[in-house]
């Protein structure tokens, strides 16, 4: 109420915002501060101007979100929550380390299917296209706006295909860039996994983006989740297009085929990793000329291994 009563005073609200961030270490005034987030974002869209206020305002989210998350509460935030972040986005989009914190917060909100629904309502993919270009060598923002691209795509009912579309030089372009970067390049093989379930690839780009993924794949063959997540993005290509299966098993830098084998071999005790293996060669056997050629490299052996470990799959 002390915060509502005075909008337009930027001391007050930053008062209210200080004193509210008392509370977090209390327990028993966890669930209060939940219901805050509205008054926090508005009174950083009232005073966007303030970096300090800003600051502070992502700040105490931060921590209320990874309170909520660590208490297993997941936070839907609404329309009117998602637009005031939209409008800190926008306002300070050229402020680097402010924006590397607010892209977590980003990705911490879109974890809430309802969030993430809400942030694609209120338009925030080409501002997170338009920050990725920007800072392509951050890899904190690059992992955030990966993650939060992978949540807005994923779902179901996406109305944003020629949006998205846009999203795929970008995207590939942060993997390309950080190809090194485990962590980095793992968000930005989910992302490019999403795009490619909603279908958000041209034929011109197939192969490159296989040729992309696998490289993936090379550098970084002990992150099982990368594998994984990997794997599904070449599946949902191939699916969609024969040139994508024949890029896995001509690719240039050596052969897909037994790069699928030693993955499996590195991680024969995932399940994730067995199944997304084995999806990826099930849609590459669906051509009859790949199928030719995965038998003349002894896939079906692969395959009996896998039945062996995980006979109950």
């Amino acid at each position: 109420a002390f915060m509502q009563a005075s909008w337009d005073v930027e001391e007050v609200q930053a008062e209210g915002i200080q004193y509210l961030a008392s509370f977090v270490e209390d327990k028993t005034a966890f669930p209060y501060l939940l219901t805050c987030t509205e008054v926090i974002t508005l009174a950083m869209k009232v005073h966007t101007d303030s970096l300090d206020l800003q600051v502070e305002g992502c700040t105490l989210l931060l921590e209320i979100l990874s309170q909520a998350l660590k208490q297993g509460v997941m936070m839907a935030l609404d329309e009117s929550v998602a637009s005031c972040l939209l409008h800190t986005v926008r306002k300070h989009s050229e402020n680097e380390e402010f924006l590397s914190m607010l892209c977590t917060l980003l990705m911490m909100v879109s974890a809430s299917e309802v969030a993430a629904e809400n942030l694609r309502k209120v338009g925030i993919i080409p501002d997170l296209l338009s920050i990725l270009r920007r800072f392509l060598h951050n890899d904190k923002i690059c992992f955030s706006c990966c993650a939060v691209l992978w949540s807005l795509a994923v779902s179901e009912d996406n109305a944003d295909q020629a949006v998205l579309a846009s999203a795929l030089p970008v995207t590939s372009a942060v993997l390309q860039e950080h190809l090194h970067n485990g962590v980095v390049a793992e968000s930005a093989c989910s992302a490019l996994w999403a795009l490619a379930l909603q279908g958000c690839l041209a034929d011109s780009d197939y192969e490159p983006t296989a040729a992309l993924l696998l490289d993936a794949l090379r550098m970084n063959p002990e992150r099982a989740r990368l594998v994984q997540n990997g794997c599904l993005a070449l599946a949902s290509l191939v699916r969609l297009s024969e040139t994508a299966a024949l890029a896995i098993l001509l690719d240039s830098k050596g052969s897909g085929t037994e790069l699928i084998k030693e993955e499996y071999h590195l991680h024969s005790h995932q399940p994730g990793v067995a199944e997304a293996l084995c999806l990826l060669m099930n849609e590459m056997v669906q051509y009859d000329d790949v199928m030719l050629n995965m038998r003349s490299q002894k896939m079906e052996k692969l395959l009996s291994e896998i039945k062996l470990q995980f006979p109950f799959s």
